[in-house]
């Protein structure tokens, strides 16, 4: 098959979970011998135009230029370009700044889309802008051939909403990495002694939550928030705890390797996402054996079941911290990982989206 993947900044993933399963399915997918093709924007730092088999399409993307309408500029280019391409099968990831555009992908193509959380539900979006996502998303689903669903919340509000039937295929992790505790060096942290919350700095993410419940426990445990914070919500943030040397913004880490490690070496991980289904750095969290406190919400309960512990408010926060006794936790801390071990790995993942994509052609 010839097959195309859009809807993602480019691989490899240096941003995000749409970016590291393009990155994982398209290596799988080139295994298998099918010809296959990742748009990019053209600012990514890799600059090739074959990524281990994988074939690099660079499009204009004026984001770093003019902000969030650079993405539908980027998503413009690159379906314009896909319509001269001949694919069997489009992948398209996320529908936000894409559906607008849906009517001109090539019609001798199979659309398959991944419909992604509930965007609308955004807190940092205005009234104006959830509006205007409820309509993309109805779009999309108009305009796809094939949805899939990572969560079985977001397959059974595409039932209820629109009468689609979409198929569930959740996202994958890595269950293996190399353990090296001198990474923790360079954070300044060590083993077991400090707190973790890695996230993009979004309201949804319960970030301020989480960490108005760390200053107000009496823990002087380091607490390292890892994700990009050059916005006005992460300066915010800062300047708020800025007071709290406990605190520590490192900014966005994208080497896996050093943040299996930090994950892995942690005390206690903090998941604060309340928006979507299911989400990659949760499971990532699980593969690397971190005990995590989540938000509780109807989406990581579908995920961890009984193996977490859950927050609502910076009291929840609290109470965590001060009588969670990691050592104790083991037990579910292995059950998360046998759970992505049997349900969440990258293999079956893949073999599924193949599955649906062979399906889709007879």
């Amino acid at each position: 098959m010839k097959i195309a993947i859009l809807g993602t900044r480019g691989i490899p993933n240096n941003y995000g979970g749409f970016e590291q399963f393009a990155e994982c399915f398209a290596v799988y997918l080139v295994q298998q011998k099918h010809d296959v093709y990742v748009y990019s924007s053209h600012n990514h730092v890799f600059q090739e135009k074959i990524y281990q088999g994988v074939n690099i399409i660079h499009q204009y993307d004026p984001e770093n230029k003019i902000g969030s309408a650079g993405q539908f500029v980027y998503d413009l280019n690159c379906i314009l370009d896909s319509r001269n391409r001949n694919f069997d099968i489009i992948l398209q990831l996320g529908y936000t700044s894409s559906s607008i555009w849906s009517f001109l992908f090539p019609k001798q193509s199979i659309i398959v889309t991944n419909m992604d959380g509930l965007e609308w539900k955004r807190t940092k979006y205005t009234k104006a802008t959830q509006k205007f996502l409820k309509f993309a998303e109805k779009k999309a689903v108009a305009n796809s051939d094939y949805l899939i669903a990572d969560s079985l919340g977001i397959k059974d509000y595409l039932q209820e909403k629109y009468k689609v039937q979409a198929s569930y295929i959740a996202y994958g992790a890595e269950p293996s990495f190399q353990q090296n505790e001198d990474l923790l060096l360079q954070y300044k942290v060590e083993k077991s002694n400090y707190n973790l919350l890695i996230a993009r700095f979004e309201p949804e993410n319960n970030i301020e939550v989480i960490l108005d419940g760390i200053a107000d426990s009496r823990d002087d445990k380091i607490m390292l928030v890892v994700g990009n914070n050059d916005n006005s919500f992460g300066n915010y943030l800062k300047k708020k705890f800025y007071n709290f040397k406990n605190i520590r913004f490192t900014g966005g880490i994208y080497n896996k390797e050093h943040l299996d490690n930090l994950r892995y070496f942690s005390n206690l991980y903090f998941h604060g996402h309340s928006v979507g289904g299911t989400n990659p750095s949760l499971l990532e969290a699980m593969a690397a054996k971190a005990l995590i406190v989540a938000h509780d919400n109807q989406f990581n309960r579908a995920v961890l079941k009984e193996n977490a512990f859950y927050f609502s408010n910076k009291a929840d926060i609290k109470k965590r911290i001060e009588t969670i006794d990691r050592k104790k936790c083991e037990q579910i801390v292995d059950d998360n990982f046998d759970t992505i071990i049997q349900e969440f790995n990258w293999n079956k993942i893949n073999e599924s989206y193949l599955k649906l994509f062979e399906k889709s052609l007879q």
